[in-house]
């Protein structure tokens, strides 16, 4: 719970009005909605009759989508019209009382309130007073919709060096304003869901030292029972090969370093995926050009790991052994690198978290398939039945 949720319960169970009134008028729209979605339904009334003069914007926030470009998107914004001048934009600026950060860059609209552009206000400030806006705006402007998530007007601004960037409705009208401030907070949220997912762990709700064991434990045991549940695949992989590993008692000496070698070869290239993902590089419609990538990527691997490893394990099992290692070595990296460059892909596609797929679950999968994959090649190779 963070300290802003902390303070509003308390006024608003302490039941002070003069006080939570106080605190209302003393944050912003954006912030008021973040924290009163936090509270319990029977907890919002009060502070919801006690809003400050803006609580118009903060009912339009709290009315989209959680998560979404238009509830993190700030109301606070100057907007100016085309047919306006640089002196009646600078008045306009004056009259609407924002920080000096809430300014810098002005949307431009048509009469119809259409967005048609950008101007930076030191453009306007150094014009002549008489300079229309419309031959000061910039056409070649970034605006995204109000339904899109609230990643990507954040990864936009990274990309694109942006302070402030337009948010439209279905009908390209402006609603508000995308600020350097809410990037900046999002991507860091955005990032550590990441991260605690790719290590197959929920994201903590509360920092770290704050956080109960308790809490810390549900937070891990859920991913921890479905990676048991998969690697049951593995168990009946083993099962299904006891007579070959019987035959050859050596074979088994081997299993961990070739599942951790396609494990680790897979969440590789997933890791890579996902942050060209995150970042924009890449989406699905690169699917061909990433898996043709990877496969490459993966025999290069595998070749060099298998010539490394051949005249090595000849040494202590003879070349026939060697080359089952070598082999497997071989497909299985061009498979788990295969498998990494490909489940990314298709988890955003479907709407499910990419992070989600990464490292635990692609070496669950390639563990599995990668034990198929060296049975295989020693039965062939060595001969077994």
């Amino acid at each position: 719970m963070s300290p802003l949720t902390e303070t509003l319960q308390d006024l608003v169970v302490r039941g002070d009005v003069k006080d939570l009134r106080r605190w209302l008028d003393e944050q912003g729209a954006l912030d008021i909605a973040d924290e009163l979605v936090r509270l319990e339904d029977d907890q919002r009334a009060v502070p919801f009759r006690l809003l400050p003069k803006d609580r118009a914007n903060t009912n339009r926030l709290l009315g989209y989508p959680e998560e979404s470009a238009g509830r993190s998107m700030s109301p606070r914004y100057v907007s100016v019209r085309t047919s306006m001048t640089a002196s009646d934009a600078l008045a306009k600026v004056r009259r609407a009382g924002l920080r000096s950060r809430e300014v810098l860059v002005l949307p431009v609209t048509d009469d119809e309130r259409r967005l048609v552009g950008v101007v930076d206000l030191p453009d306007i400030v150094t014009a002549e007073p008489a300079t229309r806006i419309t031959d000061l705006v910039n056409p070649d402007t970034y605006s995204v919709r109000v339904d899109d998530d609230q990643e990507v007007p954040a990864r936009l601004m990274q990309e694109a060096d942006l302070v402030a960037l337009p948010v439209v409705d279905t009908e390209e009208r402006l609603v508000g304003v995308f600020t350097v401030d809410d990037a900046m907070e999002i991507l860091e949220i955005e990032d550590t869901e990441d991260i605690h997912r790719a290590g197959g762990a929920e994201p903590l709700t509360v920092p770290y030292l704050e956080a109960t064991v308790l809490h810390l434990a549900r937070k891990r045991a859920t991913w921890l029972l479905v990676l048991i549940v998969a690697a049951v695949a593995t168990v009946n992989v083993l099962d299904a090969f006891e007579e070959t590993l019987e035959q050859v008692l050596a074979l088994a000496l081997f299993i961990p370093l070739l599942i951790d070698t396609g494990g680790n070869s897979g969440s590789q290239a997933a890791t890579v995926v996902i942050r060209s993902m995150a970042v924009g590089e890449v989406r699905f419609s690169d699917l061909p050009r990433i898996l043709r990538r990877e496969l490459t990527v993966g025999l290069l691997l595998g070749l060099m790991l298998g010539l490394i490893a051949i005249p090595l394990v000849t040494i202590f099992f003879g070349l026939d052994f060697a080359l089952v290692i070598g082999s497997t070595l071989l497909v299985i990296c061009t498979w788990a690198s295969f498998a990494g460059g490909l489940l990314p892909l298709l988890a955003k596609r479907v709407g499910v978290d990419p992070a989600v797929v990464s490292a635990p679950i692609i070496t669950t999968l390639v563990d599995a398939t990668g034990l198929i994959i060296y049975f295989l090649i020693a039965q062939v190779v060595l001969g077994i039945a």
